[in-house]
């Protein structure tokens, strides 16, 4: 081991001994449960973590599917601590699935202690509402046009569009033409106050991906979103150098020290961690790193309602917020699930933007009848 390493292992020893002495006993977590729910159309899932204090505060957050050996380890490592050491947390649970989840459960439980909304716990908002896209499904061109249209009459004004992906690698003319194609037609369906973020999937190679940036220049995209791959960041410069088009990244990028070679290549515009991977607080370290470079951070969510509420009290937070993706189904059962769970009006849309709740915590009632008949508890 390097004496940096030690040095650093011996610093955050002494940090977590002082953190364990100055602790009381207020908000101490006793209980951590746990389930996985599914969406009943499609089978998607995502977990759902609600944690109690011995004063009987509960605090919920979502992550991706957890095993029940996972959420033991969450369990052996929360319980008997104090939610409002939610750093202290963060840090022993690190590299731990789920953690993301915990995260913000302890400022969920924190801000109802305070009587405050989370926004308010992390220093108060930088905005009033927060601006909102929804991202389009649809098998053909004609099916997203159509979503698209169900989903401006629903309040919504940005709009993620699927690529229609490639029959081989590095098509050429007939893929960029295509995709033309599908922009075109949502661009004349549109009011010219609607913006639009082309999503790649991280699928395409880097040659498709620079093919389509210098295609949709004139078209003035919000952002070119995971247009290929980030382990070969080098190519990624290459591709940010040759187009004006800008790009975000974020799929699947657990470690925060990913992003800042991202931002040093100066290869990113767009940051997207994700929610259920970082939690809030992991988040805004990755946030306050992209602001010294002037990047924007989009932050990226694809679980239920409760990890909706969270994102807003966390683009509150954010001075170089961008805009914030909210899951609008079109499949009513997913609708009606969604609505259940928390009630339905935290991924409510209007002209755009979705309002900043009041309450305190993340501001959303769980629904614990909804909860077990859409989910399976964890032991």
């Amino acid at each position: 081991m390097s004496t940096v390493s030690v040095k650093r292992a011996r610093l955050q020893s002494i940090i977590a001994a002082q953190a364990a002495v100055t602790a009381g006993p207020e908000l101490q977590i006793v209980s951590l449960e746990a389930w996985n729910l599914r969406e009943p159309d499609n089978g998607r899932a995502w977990s759902l973590i609600r944690l109690a204090t011995r004063e009987g505060i509960e605090g919920w957050g979502e992550a991706r599917p957890l095993t029940s050996d996972a959420v033991g380890r969450l369990r052996s490592l929360s319980l008997k601590t104090p939610a409002s050491a939610y750093e202290d947390l963060r840090r022993k649970l690190a590299g731990q699935e789920g953690a993301a989840a915990v995260n913000i459960a302890a400022l969920d439980i924190l801000g109802k202690a305070a009587k405050a909304p989370v926004y308010q716990v992390l220093g108060g908002p930088t905005r009033n509402m927060v601006r909102a896209y929804t991202a389009l499904h649809g098998a053909d061109d004609a099916a997203l046009v159509k979503d698209m249209e169900r989903c401006r009459a629903a309040g919504h004004k940005a709009f993620g569009v699927p690529v229609a992906l490639p029959p081989f690698r590095n098509s050429g003319k007939a893929f960029v033409n295509a995709s033309r194609a599908r922009m075109d037609a949502l661009l004349q369906s549109a009011s010219e106050d609607c913006d639009f973020i082309l999503q790649g999937q991280a699928r395409l190679t880097p040659g498709d991906a620079a093919s389509l940036a210098s295609a949709f220049e004139r078209t003035h995209l919000l952002w070119f979103d995971e247009p290929c791959s980030t382990s070969a960041i080098g190519a990624l410069r290459k591709l940010a150098e040759e187009n004006v088009t800008p790009l975000g990244f974020g799929l699947d990028v657990a470690d925060a020290a990913h992003f800042q070679n991202l931002l040093r290549d100066d290869s990113i515009d767009v940051l997207r961690p994700e929610l259920a991977l970082h939690g809030i607080s992991g988040i805004r370290k990755i946030a306050a790193l992209a602001e010294t470079y002037y990047v924007a951070v989009a932050p990226r969510h694809n679980q239920g309602p409760v990890n909706t509420a969270a994102t807003l009290h966390l683009a509150a937070s954010l001075p170089n917020f961008f805009i914030q993706h909210i899951p609008f189904p079109a499949e009513s059962a997913r609708a009606e699930m969604r609505a259940a769970l928390t009630g339905g009006s935290v991924e409510r849309v209007k002209d755009g933007y979705a309002a900043l709740s009041n309450t305190p915590g993340l501001g959303v009632t769980v629904n614990r009848q909804a909860v077990s008949k859409y989910g399976e508890a964890i032991a």
